[in-house]
């Protein structure tokens, strides 16, 4: 019988280094009935895949052993329940789903007792004691239990200095009791993670190195090394921190409370209570508390919490807004439609928290060497202390104290973390523009994208078509915009509601004409002022009207710019023409020259009529290839790919489902919904061309971090593993060689939380 699979989330409380993970990941592992494990350091989470089994509670209890404080972030999922919740097909229940796949609650019998007895569950005694102090860190720096425990350190230190001069019997006992207060719990983490498959940590490196340095008498360099191991582990903290703050910062922009309509009146409600298809107000200064569309009411609404816009965007009626963007002048009803778990707030932060407990492949890389690194190191320094005494006469404890030495020049820290410091401080910059990508080796390979793919309607253009030429012929142009208005008075059509948009811009007034109607496959007819009018194609207005040579010569050269005209007629004389077209996005041709400057090559790969794609590519300085099917895309993209290009494919995440399978990366073009979200390895959650740019621009930037970290890890391990042989530097440098080195990577790293992009203007 098959033993069913479920997968249980946790938030982990104090994790700021890699290899605190790594620990984690190795207990977990080794528990039986669990099938994978993957922790993220940024993200403070744990995702575990287990059978039934295994108690909830019972991986609760063996990460707590290991002095971390579990709480679970939702409860217990079975794969195969996630699959058939998404294959249900209905728009809520996959809202629905999202939000359970990432953490939310979703109530299941299996896991109420062990949520409960996970939440109950405590850590041992050694929760805040050692170098790695795990205890959350909410709240100002200095106050957590391990700034306590290296400003406890560090005072005695200063102490045992103060007590040495004045009473030089003291020494060494005095340094001996500094050293202790910080070394005994990193001790004990070094044992409980040696019990726990985990025998080559730092703390292991740490309990050698300074133990060995009392036995030959260096206890006060041993004290100073603790405390400098500990003030750099609390520099690492505070950092990972800020990255793990930076992306959570996003919660804090929605509101608690909700002005909801009901049965005529107003109410105040729980923001996370709110439901799909409620109603709610949003008052001048309010932010937005959901998703919606705007019901009734105009306004300015600042997105650049959301989108990074510093100019407010005019909203209106069936216009799109976001939870926590901040309305700025009208009162808006706004109909809600995504619950508080499945709004795009929510669901950036679920997805790159996912995405940040996927390893890159350097990632990986570095993991499997450093598992052979740091055994190799402990094996190079007692080479060091042993061989030089034992075949050439030197002195021994010079030797065994280079030894030492060299053992904390080893310490794989900084190195481990170089890369997945990097990456997750680029997912989190990313994802604060608008830019989700779904893990580290998809953020790595989009630096190698030297080819783009671009779908034309709604990734290229806005979607729907605008009016770009009114030309007058018997009637002025206002009278040629307001008869046709008339005509298209309560359609929903798109080339209607262009017309109706162009209407209201130019603030003409519009009275609906009388028996108006749509005349099957030619236009549209009616009555306006006693007169009969026809808005109609040109074949269909031919058929009516002699159209001369110069007119249709017109219609010709509109028809090339890839626009669709429109003929009016009123009785039966031309009054004049309108033609629209799908415009390309405002930054569009911006975001294609920036990829051109990258070195990507553009096409255009589309279903519409060769004019209209000739024209719009044109406009945008890049090839086209019109009139093809889903599966003509797909070929094209595979072509690329043989010829040796790097591609990325950019779509609406729908109907370009095959072709963003077959490139290397598929990128969804779209304004925040499920698909976009869900389908392809990359999303543009606000619909400019430009971040597609930006994408490969921030993972060029984040491998050159991550090259600039590794060099500056193992450079300086290299210089002080030299110097530190050759007698010219001893445990303080050594210790600095490495909190020093961990601290400049993490630093180097979280520089990429300031990037803000290619800029469209």
């Amino acid at each position: 019988m098959t033993v069913s699979s479920r997968r249980t989330r946790f938030r982990v409380e104090g994790m700021d280094c890699a290899s605190c993970a790594a620990k984690i990941d190795t207990a977990v592992r080794r528990m039986p009935s669990v099938a994978d494990v993957k922790v993220s350091v940024v993200a403070g989470t744990m995702t575990v895949e287990h059978d039934d089994s295994l108690d909830v509670a019972a991986i609760s209890r063996k990460v707590s052993g290991l002095g971390y404080k579990t709480v679970p972030a939702g409860n217990a999922q079975s794969p195969a329940d996630e699959q058939a919740k998404a294959a249900q097909g209905c728009t809520g229940d996959h809202a629905h789903e999202h939000g359970a796949r990432h953490g939310t609650e979703e109530p299941t019998s299996h896991s109420g007792s062990s949520r409960n007895s996970s939440r109950a569950e405590k850590s041992d005694g050694l929760e805040g004691l050692h170098g790695h102090d795990h205890a959350s860190q909410d709240g100002p720096w200095w106050a957590t239990s391990k700034a306590r425990l290296t400003i406890a350190c560090g005072a005695a230190l200063a102490i045992a200095f103060v007590a040495a001069k004045l009473f030089p019997q003291t020494q060494p006992w005095g340094f001996i009791i500094a050293m202790a207060i910080g070394l005994i719990p990193i001790a004990r983490r070094a044992l409980a993670g040696a019990t726990n498959g985990s025998p080559f940590t730092i703390e292991t490196l740490m309990t050698i190195a300074a133990v060995g340095a009392v036995v030959i008498d260096a206890a006060e360099e041993a004290a100073v090394v603790v405390v400098l191991f500990l003030v750099g582990e609390l520099l690492e903290g505070i950092a990972t921190g800020r990255a793990r703050a930076s992306i959570r910062a996003l919660a804090t922009l929605m509101p608690k409370t909700a002005l909801v309509e009901r049965d005529g009146a107003t109410e105040t409600m729980a923001a996370e209570s709110l439901g799909v298809d409620m109603v709610v107000l949003a008052r001048p200064g309010d932010r937005i508390p959901a998703d919606g569309v705007v019901v009734s009411g105009e306004s300015a609404v600042d997105e650049a919490p959301i989108t990074g816009e510093s100019v407010p965007k005019r909203k209106e009626p069936g216009d799109v807004v976001f939870a926590g963007t901040i309305n700025q002048e009208g009162v808006l009803r706004v109909r809600v439609t995504a619950a508080a778990a499945d709004n795009t707030i929510s669901r950036i932060i679920a997805l790159v928290e996912e995405a940040q407990e996927t390893k890159a492949p350097t990632e990986r890389f570095i993991d499997r060497f450093a598992k052979y690194y740091t055994p190799g190191v402990m094996v190079v320094a007692a080479l060091i202390a042993i061989l030089p005494p034992l075949f050439t006469g030197a002195d021994w404890e010079t030797w065994i104290y280079r030894g030492l030495a060299a053992l904390l020049i080893g310490c794989p820290c900084a190195l481990v973390i170089s890369t997945p410091a990097a990456i997750a401080a680029a997912l989190s910059a990313g994802a604060r523009r608008g830019l989700l990508m779904k893990g580290g080796a998809i953020l790595e390979n989009l630096g190698k994208v030297d080819s783009v793919a671009f779908d034309k309607t709604g990734t290229l253009t806005e979607g729907k078509p605008k009016v770009t030429d009114i030309i007058a012929i018997d009637r002025t142009e206002h009278e040629v915009l307001r008869l046709a208005a008339a005509l298209e008075a309560g359609s929903s059509h798109p080339l209607a509601t262009a017309i109706l948009a162009k209407a209201d811009d130019e603030k003409v007034a519009v009275t609906a004409a009388s028996d108006a109607g749509a005349v099957g496959g030619k236009g549209v007819v009616g009555t306006v002022d006693g007169v009969k009018l026809f808005l109609a194609s040109p074949r269909a207005a031919s058929e009516k009207v002699v159209l001369d040579e110069t007119l249709s010569a017109r219609i010709a050269a509109l028809n090339d710019e890839g626009k669709t005209v429109s003929v009016l007629l009123v009785a039966d004389t031309v009054a004049g023409l309108i033609a629209m077209r799908d415009e390309p996005r405002e930054d569009a041709r911006a975001g294609i020259a920036a990829l051109r400057d990258l070195g990507a090559e553009t096409i255009m790969l589309t279903g519409d009529n060769r004019r209209t794609a000739k024209a719009i590519a044109s406009t945008l300085g890049m090839e086209a290839r019109a009139e093809l099917m889903p599966q003509d895309k797909q070929k094209i993209v595979g072509e690329l790919r043989k010829a040796g290009r790097f591609v990325a494919k950019v779509g609406d995440g729908i109907n370009d489902a095959p072709a963003l399978a077959a490139a290397d990366i598929g990128i969804a073009m779209g304004g925040g919904t499920d698909v976009a979200l869900e389908t392809a390895d990359a999303a543009v959650l606000h619909g400019r061309v430009i971040d597609v740019a930006n994408m490969v621009t921030l993972s060029r930037l984040t491998m050159r971090n991550i090259f600039q970290n590794i060099t500056i890890s193992l450079g300086l391990k290299a210089v002080f593993l030299v110097t530190t042989v050759l007698g010219v530097t001893g445990l303080w440098p050594a210790i600095l060689a490495d909190t020093g080195a961990t601290v400049l990577v993490t630093a180097n790293a979280m520089r990429l939380l300031g990037w803000k992009g290619i800029s469209a203007s």
